[in-house]
């Protein structure tokens, strides 16, 4: 049954293409996407070319299911099927309007160099011209990246708010992630006037190892991953990580995680930023009752609304005006 809608869908697709553009630019803003939408559809869809792969895991056997409504990734809890079709559309609606939203971040040498930089780069959901920018960076215990419930809904939502948000798709591994998200970085700061984003005061995000990531690199700087030196975050957003390191480098931090985690402790991330704000660095924390591990951005649930907490620590430690 799957592969006959699969074969449905992808046959419209082939007429519309074939038939004129017009009919995808003239109806971009409709739902196309719903529950029921195979996930192979989304990933071959014309609109997104070469990088519709990227969209969901490359890395085989932590993704179940076979369309949208019924996604499952692997260490992941609180999936909203809603909020999964609603991405889905934001990305081909834009797409298919003419916006680039998404950004290779290796040159053809350096990808023909290292093959597995070819499945990195950086979705942009973009925000208001000329705000600033946060980086969102799924986690997935460094084997995958589950960014349709890790990165891809923040970002989302930080568009939302007027803000530039890039999720980015890195090379499992936590060296090779670290290289990646410093890359991601050093690319924005380049092409900032053609991204049409304000460098100054941006944000990491990350849950689990994607928090592994935004602490690291924020602490450590781009240039101990092999970048220029560029300025560190105004802040880092860290949800359900194990993370314990901590420095005086650290940029300000807020933190949040489920009661339930059975992955990552809710008393060791207390215990981390109480540290950290000893050495007068500005932290917040939540810990929420009933949650288990990667809820995401909450809806549903108890923990729906911290990402409006996290955005005004972020806001917080703005320090020049945009």
């Amino acid at each position: 049954m799957k592969h006959r809608h699969l074969l449905v869908y992808l046959a419209l697709v082939f007429l519309c293409v074939w038939g004129g553009t017009s009919a995808f630019a003239e109806d971009a803003d409709m739902n196309a996407y719903t529950k029921n939408t195979p996930i192979q559809a989304v990933i071959h869809d014309p609109a997104f070319g070469d990088y519709g792969r990227l969209i969901f895991p490359v890395d085989e056997g932590y993704m179940s299911g076979d369309t949208l409504g019924s996604l499952r990734l692997t260490w992941y809890n609180n999936i909203d099927p809603d909020k999964t079709v609603e991405i889905a559309n934001f990305l081909r609606t834009r797409a298919l309007n003419g916006e680039t939203i998404f950004y290779d971040i290796y040159t053809e040498e350096e990808k023909a160099a290292d093959p597995a930089k070819r499945d990195s780069g950086l979705f942009f959901f973009k925000g208001t011209p000329g705000a600033r920018f946060a980086v969102c960076n799924a986690g997935g215990g460094f084997a995958y990246v589950g960014a349709m419930q890790d990165s891809f809904p923040h970002a989302l939502e930080l568009s939302k708010k007027g803000y530039n948000a890039f999720a980015l798709i890195y090379r499992p591994g936590a060296q090779t992630a670290c290289e990646d998200l410093a890359r991601a970085i050093s690319f924005i700061f380049e092409h900032a006037d053609e991204l049409e984003v304000d460098t100054s005061d941006y944000s990491l995000w990350g849950g689990s190892a994607g928090g592994r990531m935004a602490a690291w690199v924020g602490s450590y700087g781009t240039a101990f991953f092999g970048e220029p030196d560029y300025p560190r975050p105004a802040a880092v957003i860290l949800q359900y990580t194990g993370h314990s390191e901590y420095s005086e480098l650290d940029p300000p931090t807020y933190a949040c995680v489920g009661r339930n985690d059975g992955i990552a402790s809710w008393q060791l991330m207390q215990q981390r930023l109480e540290l950290l704000h000893q050495l007068g660095t500005d932290t917040e924390f939540h810990v929420y009752p009933g949650l288990l591990h990667g809820f995401g951005i909450g809806t549903g649930t108890v923990a729906e609304g911290w990402l409006n907490d996290a955005v005004a620590f972020w806001e917080k430690h703005m320090q020049n005006e945009g």
